[in-house]
């Protein structure tokens, strides 16, 4: 239906939920009820709660450089609705919303940011990759993941995400050719937030939209208002049962905004007008969906302060369950990188053994 009827050399977007909170409703997944909704909704608050707290213990020293997931929700929460727990995500850095509905706890989240290893020990069963820094690497590792599902006949599928700046990399490039070749089952979700760290999508590329780039690869793109919770979901659900049914990827370019900084490390004062952050603070995906559930009499102000008050004090539990965590020891610096530590990491890991116990015999 979408995949068909929106063409993406022509500048056209799935919008099924705009701004305003008016619902084209010849559009809706009929699944999609409004109870359904809510609970989304309610996810999607969790998880700015969480990604809130996080930029807070950045900021005392609590925790390392941290990826805010502001404004993004949308594009995560509706996509995982979509597919089963037994499919692959593959994340880059940003992925916090669907990292944790498939199966990754926050405490792991956290620890992660915190640089404990432990945040990358994901329980039996959970199909997701670990955290991808290097840009547009993971691309790669969706369709290796998909195309071993195929091989081995299974109707599993891997869903990989990744930001606009990785559409102007080689791993990108040769991870749709071999997903058109092949037919892999995979979904690509690239959320363009309109910046690659300070560089514009203006700049970055010449096409008219960035999900037009799967059409020369031989498979669909479409162009999907990312903070559109309904398109986000149906577009997904679309591309997860064609890829099931045999016919191949999809290229889904998520049209969305980083209302925050790249990263805690960045200013994007530095490169972005005020004014144009606060034009896109209306379309805010929690905002939206906020104006859409109170028509319905699902939402009002005191409700969300009851939900927000709640999740405050579970994230609270949370953070103590986090810090209480044991620090990571030397030997996990050296122990993850490959399969058995080389002679150099043995090396290495001996001699920096030699100068934290020399360091802690001065201090004596």
């Amino acid at each position: 239906m979408f995949l068909d009827q929106y063409d993406p050399l022509k500048g056209q977007m799935v919008q099924i939920l705009d701004e305003k909170g008016n619902l084209n409703e010849s559009l809706r997944p009929k699944e999609l009820t409004d109870e359904r909704v809510l609970k989304m909704y309610e996810d999607m608050v969790f998880v700015r709660t969480f990604n809130n707290r996080a930029l807070k213990m950045q900021r005392t020293g609590r925790m390392g450089t941290f990826a805010s997931i502001e404004g993004q929700e949308a594009a995560q929460i509706g996509p995982e609705a979509a597919i089963e727990k037994t499919d692959w995500v593959v994340p880059a850095f940003r992925e916090h919303a669907i990292m944790w509905k498939h199966g990754v706890t926050v405490e792991q989240i956290f620890n992660y940011w915190r640089g404990n290893e432990n945040g990358s020990h994901y329980a039996e069963g959970v199909y997701v990759l670990p955290v991808a820094i290097p840009v547009a690497s993971q691309a790669l590792h969706a369709v290796g993941l998909a195309g071993a599902a195929k091989m081995r006949g299974e109707k599993q599928i891997a869903v990989g995400y990744f930001g606009d700046g990785a559409t102007s990399e080689g791993d990108f490039h040769e991870a749709m050719n071999f997903a058109g070749v092949f037919k892999s089952p995979t979904i690509f979700i690239c959320q363009n937030n309109q910046y690659a760290i300070s560089t514009s999508r203006r700049i970055q590329t010449a096409s008219k939209t960035i999900a037009q780039k799967a059409v020369a690869y031989g498979f669909p793109g479409v162009l999907v208002d990312g903070n559109d919770l309904f398109a986000m979901y149906a577009v997904t659900k679309e591309a997860a049962d064609r890829a099931r049914k045999g016919e191949g990827p999809t290229f889904i370019e998520a049209y969305t905004y980083r209302l925050g900084d790249h990263t805690t490390s960045d200013d994007s004062t530095k490169y972005r007008l005020k004014e144009e952050v606060e034009a896109w603070r209306p379309k805010d995906p929690l905002k939206r969906l906020q104006i859409y559930l109170e028509k319905k009499n699902l939402w009002n102000a005191k409700y969300d302060e009851e939900l927000q008050a709640k999740y405050q004090a579970e994230v609270d539990k949370i953070v103590e369950r986090v810090e209480a965590t044991p620090n990571p020891g030397l030997d996990e610096i050296f122990s993850y990188t490959y399969a058995q530590m080389t002679q150099e990491q043995i090396r290495q890991l001996q001699y920096a053994k030699d100068m934290q116990a020399k360091k802690g015999g001065q201090n004596a």
